[in-house]
């Protein structure tokens, strides 16, 4: 029994540090972006309902858990993770975002090592959308705040 519950705690251990060694060789995406505003969960909070939130993590993410408010619009992510990267690979809907370029918009994804609201970021602003927020805190960041969620 002992000799068993010691195998499982070396398993556990080994699985939980090569999963944060996986985690630290992902790429941080960039720290800005011209033409964003980079915004963090206080900002994103206080402007909850003013200005409409967009979580463009995989659906099964967003049913799992999201801001309250947040419309799930998924970035389809198959370009590297570079600020140079090539959008013609992604794919992304921007049907679910407003016909009016100037309504301001929030984007989020899984936070810096996540890629997906930073491409999500640059579509818009290419296809010319002028206030464009870009919460790369993200999820994690709403979530160490303990902030509610749905």
């Amino acid at each position: 029994m002992r000799r068993s519950i010691s195998k499982t705690l070396i398993v556990m251990i080994f699985v939980g540090l090569t999963v944060g060694v996986a985690d630290a060789k992902k790429p941080v995406a960039p720290s800005s972006l011209d033409g964003v505003s980079i915004v963090d969960a206080d900002w994103v909070k206080a402007n909850a309902g003013k200005i409409q939130l967009y979580d463009v993590r995989k659906k099964a993410e967003y049913v799992d858990g999201h801001i309250p408010g947040a419309i799930n619009a998924w970035y389809h992510e198959k370009s590297k993770k570079t600020a140079d990267f090539d959008a013609s690979k992604d794919r992304f809907d921007l049907a679910k975002f407003p016909s009016n370029r100037n309504v301001p918009v929030i984007v989020h994804c899984n936070g810096p090592r996540c890629w997906k609201s930073y491409k999500a970021a640059v579509t818009l602003i290419k296809a010319g959308y002028k206030n464009v927020y870009w919460f790369r805190g993200g999820w994690p960041e709403w979530k160490s705040k303990s902030y509610p969620t749905e």
